[in-house]
C-alpha cells in the first residue's frame, strides 16, 4: 500500500549572515530546527543588493561532512585545497565531500544582479569521516531535466523521479533525493520517496498543497513517514526544493566548520588546523 507523506513539522527560517557578511536564511541548523539526519543545515541567500552578498566566503575549513551549493541565479567562483577551481552558474552544482579535511572559498563571480541559491550540509557516517576529500560537479546543461505534462520542469541533482530521470549526482550510503520543481498554478508532481528516508520541502516561490496543508513561499515543512510524496500547486509559477535521504543515526558533535561523532574529534579537528597537520 503506498502513503502518502504528509506535513509534519514547518519552519521560516532564521535571518543570519555567514562567511564575511553574506544575508541569509538559516532553515536547518537552528534553535528550531537542529538538523533533519542525515542533513546537518540548509541556507537559501537571495539578494540583488550587491553589499548583501559580494564579500562571499572566504577561506575556510570543512572536516566529517559533506556541502551541496545550487544556484538559482547569479555565479560564484570557487577554489580549494586539492587544487579545484570553477564558476557554479545557474542551475549549477557543486557536491563536496570535505572528508578528513579541506580548505575552501566560494566567492561571487558578479558585481551586480540577483544571487540566489542554497547550501546544505550532509553528515557522512563515521567510516567516511576521515577518507579523501572529493568532489562532484556540474553545470545546468549536465543536471537531468524531466518537462512535465502539466507544463512544469523538474531539474533532478539527484535520485531518480517516477518516469525514470535520474539526476548526475551518486551518494550511494544515504540515496540522495535533490530536485528543484517547477509547476504551474494546479501542476502537481508526485515523487516516490524511500520510507526509511527523511524528507523535506522548501517553497523557493508560489505555494504547495500537501494532504489538507498549504505551504507558502518561505516555508520550510519536514514531511512524516510515507514513500512518496504528492505536490500540488497552488498558485502560478511555484518552485519547490524536495531534498530526502537516508538517516546515518550516528552521534553528531558539531564546532564550527566541523562535524564529527565526539567532541573529542572536533577538539582534535581545531587542533589539527591550527598546527599545519590538517589537510
Amino acid at each position: 500500500m503506498t502513503i502518502e507523506r504528509q506535513i509534519m513539522h514547518r519552519v521560516k527560517g532564521m535571518p543570519t549572515s555567514d562567511g564575511a557578511g553574506v544575508n541569509l536564511t538559516r532553515l536547518i541548523g537552528t534553535p528550531y530546527l537542529d538538523m533533519v539526519d542525515p542533513f546537518l543545515m540548509l541556507d537559501f541567500f537571495s539578494s540583488d543588493i550587491p553589499d548583501q552578498y559580494i564579500a562571499g566566503f572566504p577561506s575556510h575549513p570543512h572536516r566529517g561532512f559533506q556541502t551541496v551549493t545550487y544556484m538559482l541565479a547569479g555565479r560564484i567562483r570557487h577554489k580549494d585545497s586539492m587544487g579545484n577551481e570553477g564558476v557554479i552558474e545557474q542551475h549549477g552544482v557543486q557536491w563536496m565531500s570535505a572528508g578528513r579535511g579541506v580548505i575552501h572559498e566560494e566567492m561571487p563571480e558578479q558585481e551586480e544582479g540577483l544571487m540566489q541559491g542554497f547550501q546544505l550540509w550532509v553528515n557522512l557516517p563515521a567510516k567516511d569521516k576521515m577518507s579523501a576529500p572529493n568532489y562532484q560537479e556540474f553545470a545546468a546543461e549536465e543536471l537531468a531535466e524531466e518537462q512535465l505534462d502539466n507544463g512544469g520542469l523538474v531539474r533532478v541533482v539527484s535520485g531518480t523521479t517516477a518516469a525514470g530521470t535520474q539526476g548526475p549526482v551518486k551518494q550511494l550510503d544515504i540515496e540522495p533525493i535533490y530536485m528543484d520543481i517547477s509547476l504551474p498554478q494546479a501542476g502537481q508532481f508526485t515523487q516516490p520517496v524511500n520510507h526509511t528516508a527523511n524528507a523535506f520541502v522548501f517553497i523557493i516561490n508560489g505555494a504547495i498543497s500537501i494532504g489538507n496543508k498549504l505551504l507558502n513561499q518561505g516555508e520550510l515543512a519536514i514531511l512524516g513517514a510515507g514513500d512518496r510524496v504528492n505536490l500540488l500547486a497552488s498558485k502560478p509559477d511555484t518552485r519547490v526544493l524536495l531534498v530526502a535521504g537516508n538517516p546515518i543515526g550516528e552521534p553528531v558533535a558539531k564546532g564550527g566548520p566541523f562535524v564529527m561523532n565526539t567532541r573529542e574529534e572536533v577538539h582534535q579537528a581545531f587542533a589539527d588546523f591550527q598546527t599545519g597537520n590538517f589537510l
